[in-house]
């Protein structure tokens, strides 16, 4: 039910726009850095709601729940944005065609008004009629938390707390190279170019932890298949052939360290098993979307009687102007803008991803926005959504006989608009749900997306860029996953020279994951990343498991404890020092890299010990939790 009021309470107003600007440029970067590392992002409404009022208190402002709401609002839009850009342009860089910083700032803005755009005519029939149906999980867990941060809880110091340990950690190893930031364990004497590792990193201990200990675990055990099964299998039987085995042309098998062998096979593994539990997920999900586009037009066709309908303040939309102006904006900029899309692409091109942007645009925001409404942002299928637009769009260029370079990078950039808009449908859909259980004024909202989305695209447009020319995308660094695995699909289908053996033997794991009751992504994304990136995240599940053992179901799941707090602080915190230290790496102040100071035994301990450190501080965060219930 909406929360009643007997006076209005203030909502738009330039503190809680000026505090959700600084969050979402914030929250921009962290999800762009994070994402960049492991293809996985963090939901920002919570940790944003809470900050919010932290930073009222912090400065003295006293603000009302409204204002919070619209500071989060505006603050987490940087979410969706970050999401669909780490997917898609750091694949740009691989293919030598470096966007230049304001293409990449247009695309984000582009995508993001193209979800805002073709949301609001969904809001009344998604988040007011079908109230009842979609509960919206994320939204309706924010509204909570707005309304005990409202009655004055102290958790949001674990915010700043986590910032202040990410950074610490971040700057230590990455900048002083006090200590090896991975440590790693052999197996080759057993398993030939098998090994184990563990990498040093707050964030993904982070993730592990928000994730909880059955996610995490199955993301490890799709790196652990990668690095302790495949590779040695690979090593072992291809180690007697006498000539280089597909897709590898030169080298022997036997010449190949664990490198080498993930790069040239089990990246197509990792690749297949992406694509098809992506693929699949969207395909579980066809009912659903079904069920939306009948809904929807079933709405759609009820308000479309040319009556106009008497609305209160606080069920106002932006005007349909805004909606018809918004989409028609997005898709003839992307049809007659020839720096829009990557590459020299002719009118004719232009117009195919034009249309492409609109088609695919509209259709996938209804279904996310729909999706999500039941299963959470968490889950929506971004990845399946990318693909899918990506093999419509490819697959209409190989026939047209598009197989340049220029043709891979205007299909790359179709996807980064789509997948940009269908992730911000998402997250105003969230947000709108929060807004409709405190009482909020859905234009307001609205408006405030649109303020976080133009403000948020420069920020996470100079992550990428960054981190880009800094470290390279596709380093042990900056494996940006998700961009890999585009850039894969797309030279596969254009260029019909897909290694098909490889990429069904990841098809085939993924489905037997999905068999066995797991998410298939998840356990996919864990075959493609390297194991020293996913150990952590497991780590971080343990510590949740750790805490959950002794609460209730209600108290174990809930994303309003310190514990999550603290461990969003640590996702933000290593994010922005990571930031830092690639600015000084690309102005020369800073190496790339050095051998850590303390070497050996004696090194690794030290790394130890930080991990320990940091499991410790998610810990403690989370025992706070259990003080107060």
């Amino acid at each position: 039910m909406k929360t009643a009021t007997s006076t209005p309470l203030a909502e738009l107003t330039w503190k809680a726009v000026a505090a959700g600007v600084v969050l979402g440029v914030v929250f921009g970067a962290a999800n762009a850095y994070i994402g960049l590392r492991v293809g996985l992002t963090v939901a920002a409404s919570i940790p944003a709601a809470v900050l919010t009022v932290a930073l009222f208190k912090l400065f003295g402002a006293k603000g009302t729940i409204l204002e919070a709401n619209l500071s989060q609002t505006i603050g987490s839009a940087s979410t969706s944005l970050a999401t669909g850009t780490i997917f898609t342009i750091p694949a740009l860089f691989l293919w030598g065609m470096a966007p230049p910083y304001l293409q990449v700032v247009a695309l984000c803005f582009l995508g993001g008004v193209l979800g805002l755009s073709a949301m609001i005519p969904l809001r009344r029939l998604l988040i007011v009629e079908s109230h009842d149906e979609l509960p919206y999980p994320e939204g309706t867990a924010c509204a909570e938390v707005l309304r005990a941060t409202a009655e004055g809880s102290s958790d949001g110091v674990w915010i700043f707390r986590g910032m202040a340990v990410g950074a610490g950690v971040k700057l230590l190893v990455a900048l002083l190279f006090l200590v090896p930031s991975e440590m790693s364990l052999s197996l080759a004497r057993v398993l030939p170019n098998g090994s184990l590792a563990l990498e040093l990193a707050p964030a993904l201990l982070a993730v592990g932890y928000i994730l909880g200990y059955r996610q995490s675990g199955v993301i490890v055990s799709g790196a652990l298949i990668s690095s302790i099964v495949l590779i040695p299998l690979i090593t072992f039987f291809g180690s007697s052939l006498s000539a280089p085995l597909y897709p590898e042309t030169t080298r022997l098998v036997s010449q190949m360290d664990a490198g080498a062998i993930w790069s040239k096979y089990v990246r197509y593994i990792g690749a297949g098993a992406v694509a098809t539990a992506g693929i699949l997920t969207v395909l579980k999900n066809l009912p659903s979307m079904v069920g939306a586009f009948a809904a929807i037009a079933k709405g759609v066709s009820r308000d479309s009687t040319g009556v106009e309908i008497a609305r209160s303040e606080k069920d106002r939309d932006l005007p349909g102007s805004f909606v018809i102006g918004g989409i028609a904006f997005v898709v003839l900029i992307a049809a007659f803008v020839p720096g829009i899309f990557a590459g020299n692409m002719g009118l004719v091109p232009r117009m195919v991803c034009a249309a492409g942007v609109g088609v695919f645009g509209v259709l996938f925001v209804a279904v996310a926005a729909r999706i999500v409404g039941i299963v959470g942002v968490s889950s929506q299928p971004t990845s399946g959504i990318t693909l899918v637009t990506l093999l419509g769009v490819a697959s209409i260029f190989a026939a047209a006989g598009w197989v340049d370079g220029n043709a891979r990078a205007a299909v790359l950039t179709v996807g980064t608009i789509v997948a940009i808009a269908a992730s911000k449908a998402g997250d105003i859909s969230q947000d709108l749900k929060t807004g409709f259980l405190v009482g909020a004024t859905p234009a307001k909202q609205q408006f405030g997306q649109l303020i976080g989305a133009s403000v948020a695209c420069w920020a996470v447009a100079a992550t990428v860029i960054l981190m880009g020319h800094a470290f390279g995308f596709g380093s042990k660094e900056i494996p940006a996953p998700q961009a890999m695995l585009m850039k894969t699909i797309i030279e596969g289908v254009l260029s019909g020279a897909l290694p098909w053996t490889l990429v069904l033997s990841g098809a085939g794991l993924s489905l037997g994951a999905m068999l066995c009751g797991v998410s298939g992504l998840a356990f996919a994304i864990g075959v493609y990343l390297p194991l020293s990136s996913m150990a952590p995240i497991y780590v971080g599940g343990c510590v949740r498991a750790l805490l959950d053992r002794g609460r209730k179901d209600s108290e174990g799941k809930t994303e309003s404890d310190p514990g999550i707090l603290a461990a969003s602080g640590l996702v933000a915190g290593e994010g922005l020092a990571g930031i830092l230290v690639a600015a000084l790496v690309v102005s020369g102040v800073a190496p790339k890299s050095m051998a850590p100071r303390i070497v050996g035994l004696t090194g690794e301990l030290g790394t130890v010990a930080l991990v320990l450190a940091v499991c410790g501080f998610l810990y403690m965060a989370g025992r706070a939790r259990k003080k107060t219930v």
